[in-house]
């Protein structure tokens, strides 16, 4: 699309200088004087109460200068992630900051706040704690079974910390009317975030009583708000600021960094000085949220022409010790995966499970990549079934605008269909049969493809709005205050692009103030691909009220009538006669004894993303190896506000799904302890195992979206394993229901496969 205003542009982003030369700020790298270091001590159990604790020896190091437990500390209840889910439904509260009842290996158990950060860990060791080890269960299936230990009280079945029911159409008669029927079971793995930067917090609590925070969370003013209950302080009294920047998130620091910011502060309170709590990257695998694992069914019926007539999809996710995003992530799942194609009768059930296993929450996709590859793979089996090539069966049965499906809100725009056509085009698919060609027999390579959508934001499903003030200086210039933190993605920038383009002026006349809850108006944060958005929608809207306020001024000054009036690249024009610049109507306006500033308060629409990835692989049948030659992404983005930063965010997201298909897992031994604790027990894809990735940019212009964009954030991992799945199938006929698709598992299978 043609570039308007400053949208379109592939602008550098503001932060880049800051960040390249290294004086970016970040949690870690602040220092308050007088500040002390904390350190917690975890739960050695998956399951077990606490008798007795004593900290005495503790309190008595030199240097140490508080001790909490669950003692001294609020037992206010809480959800971590923050969620704000619409009424009637409420989120699960089951977490406090130091719980009697430890649920998982790496429960918090005390913490301690000293002088350095040696001393603190010097005083862990001196508290005596006298733990009951309980009966622990690690798996979601068995955990609802009757007999199994409950974690929580649960109303729904034993430990069920929460359920979806999305039905539409008549399942029944669409099995009854279809000619083929499949069902195929999936499992799915624990993984981590693995963001540069750990959680961390730091806690300041003044004499006066006012709190400020200082952390990586990704949503300042809801965790604001939950900080002020948890510990009975007027939410006007509290403050909470990213500093400016986060390290990477990708929904590890969604709500609560961990507990970073609550055992911040609870030290702060005791020990009357600024504290900071900072993970080591042992605590940042164990103790902070994951990806669910967990097995989803999916059963789809077809006609012999390929015609979808019926989709049942069920999904059991491991939520972990605590339910956290957990019922969310459940009902993503089954609004996103049974909303790719046209189906007339489709039904989710989806369950979520407590475990004695590490909390899972939200991660890059949330919920989606899971039922992605569950459901990409069997659409994948249905198409060899019916002896129909995969992109064709796709195509025929591709979601189209305004089209009947389940989601609470139209499809107005929907370029899956190109996004398949493009990426088909891309790959090579057409002679994707004759690509073994000139291979010897150790090695093979395949080409597979997956498709998806996903959501631009939580309407309605949660509470979602947005604020925005655009204030316009003397000289002309704007500063923009939004609520939303930059967690690395360039909203920042992306976000000024929006202002300029809206108000009319140049980039650089453009500044912005974000992720502060005491200079920004209140924000759900950056999360579920929202935040360009929804967020943009309301800086859009304070943009065109600023815009709207200088022209009328201008029209009583140049006695002329406000729709003749445009402004432009800082340039006020009547009829299209530049007439005065922007900085001498702000000049006149201040003058006047005025000042303009525009107001954005929106409640968003919601807009579909869609994407189709295409993989090519090579397996090398000698030692099971797969590797990723070539991976085509084709995502319809809506607009693309800023074409570099939409690439690099798919860039890196299509690198997170390459991960999740064939490295990344964490599993637990029989004790309940993570086996994979750190980087080097954790396999991320490197640059070694980064292939050619093409990025194509659909764009539909999206109505309700700021200058017709949609979000983007998480789609490029939702269709990567999949895609990368088929392929490996097309390449060697093992069809795989579990990831990741590690060396062992390929090589296993491959010996299989030849003795029969």
């Amino acid at each position: 699309m043609k570039a308007e205003g400053e949208v379109g542009k592939p602008l550098p982003r503001i932060d880049a200088l800051e960040k390249a030369t290294g004086v970016a700020a970040f949690t870690t790298d602040l220092k308050l004087p007088g500040m002390l270091h904390a350190k917690v001590l975890r739960s050695p159990y998956p399951h077990a109460r606490i008798v007795s604790i004593d900290t005495a020896e503790a309190e008595k190091l030199p240097g140490v200068r508080a001790v909490a437990t669950y003692k001294n500390t609020t037992e206010c209840r809480f959800n971590s992630s923050c969620s704000e889910a619409n009424p009637p439904a409420v989120p699960v509260e089951d977490e406090q900051i130091f719980n009697r009842e430890l649920r998982y290996v790496g429960d918090e158990v005390a913490a301690v706040a000293a002088d350095t950060e040696e001393t603190a860990k010097q005083a862990l060791e001196l508290i005596r704690v006298e733990y009951e080890e309980l009966p622990a269960v690690f798996d979601p299936l068995q955990a609802m079974n009757p007999e199994a230990p409950p974690i929580h009280p649960c109303f729904i079945g034993n430990n069920i910390a929460g359920m979806a029911k999305l039905p539409m159409g008549d399942l029944d008669k669409g099995f009854e009317e279809s000619d083929v029927i499949l069902e195929e079971q999936f499992k799915l793995p624990v993984v981590k975030h693995c963001q540069l930067e750990t959680q961390a917090a730091v806690a300041d609590y003044s004499a006066s009583g006012h709190l400020t925070v200082w952390s990586t969370t990704q949503s300042p003013h809801p965790l604001k708000n939950l900080l002020a209950k948890m510990f009975g302080i007027p939410a006007s009294r509290v403050r909470v600021l990213n500093p400016p920047y986060i390290g990477g998130a990708f929904g590890s620091h969604v709500g609560m960094s961990g507990k970073a910011e609550p055992v911040a502060a609870a030290l702060s309170m005791l020990a009357g000085k600024p504290v900071r709590f900072v993970y080591d990257r042992k605590e940042d695998f164990i103790a902070s949220t994951t990806r669910h694992s967990g097995y989803i069914t999916v059963k789809l019926g077809a006609k012999r022409d390929g015609s979808f007539q019926a989709l049942y999809l069920k999904a059991v996710l491991n939520t972990g010790a605590y339910a956290s995003a957990g019922p969310d992530v459940t009902a993503v799942l089954g609004v996103t995966n049974i909303s790719i194609y046209q189906i007339p009768n489709v039904c989710y059930d989806g369950l979520c499970v407590y475990t004695n296993t590490t909390t899972a929450g939200a991660m890059r996709g949330f919920g989606n990549p899971q039922g992605n590859f569950a459901v990409e793979s069997t659409v994948d089996i249905m198409a060899e079934r019916l002896g129909m090539d995969p992109l064709e069966l796709r195509l025929k049965n591709v979601m189209t605008p305004y089209a009947p499906w389940l989601p609470p809100y139209p499809c107005a725009t929907c370029g899956l269909a190109e996004c398949m056509e493009k990426g088909a085009e891309k790959i090579g698919w057409i002679d994707r049969d004759s690509c073994n060609k000139n291979k010897n027999n150790k090695k093979v390579r395949g080409i597979g493809m997956a498709a998806g959508t996903h959501l631009s934001n939580s309407w309605p499903f949660a509470v979602e709005f947005d604020n925005a003030y655009l204030a316009v200086m003397e000289d002309g210039s704007a500063n923009l205050a939004v609520g939303v933190p930059d967690m690395g993605q360039g909203i920042a920038t992306t976000l000024s692009q929006v202002a300029a383009s809206s108000l009319g002026v140049p980039m650089d006349q453009v500044s912005i103030v974000f992720g502060d809850t005491a200079s920004t108006p209140y924000d759900i944060g950056s999360h579920a691909s929202r935040t360009l958005y929804s967020a943009g929608t309301a800086v859009e809207a304070a943009g065109r009220d600023a815009k709207q306020k200088i022209l009328e001024f201008a029209a009583e000054q140049l006695k002329a009538e406000p729709e003749t009036l445009t402004l432009e690249n800082g340039m006020i024009s009547v009829r299209g006669e530049p007439c005065m610049t922007i900085g001498e109507a702000a000049h006149l306006i201040h003058r006047a004894n005025r000042q303009i500033i525009g107001i954005g308060q929106t409640v968003p629409f919601n807009a579909p993303p869609w994407h189709a990835h295409f993989a090519e692989v090579e397996v090398d049948l000698e030692t099971g190896q797969i590797e990723v030659l070539h991976l085509s992404a084709a995502h319809d983005v809506g607009r693309a506000i800023n074409p570099d930063i939409v690439e690099g965010q798919i860039h890196g997201s299509v690198l997170q799904g390459i991960g999740y298909a064939l490295s990344e897992q964490i599993v637990y031994d029989k004790k309940g302890r993570q086996a994979q604790d750190s980087f080097h027990k954790y396999y991320l894809p490197t640059m070694l195992e980064t292939p050619d990735i093409d990025v194509i940019l659909v764009e539909t212009n999206e109505p309700s979206g700021p200058f017709g964009a949609k979000g983007v954030g998480e789609c490029g991992l939702v269709p990567t394993a999949a895609a990368i799945a088929n392929a490996v199938y097309h390449a060697t006929g093992i069809r795989f229901h579990e990831i990741p698709i590690t060396e062992e598992k390929m090589l296993d299978a491959i010996k299989k496969n030849e003795k029969e």
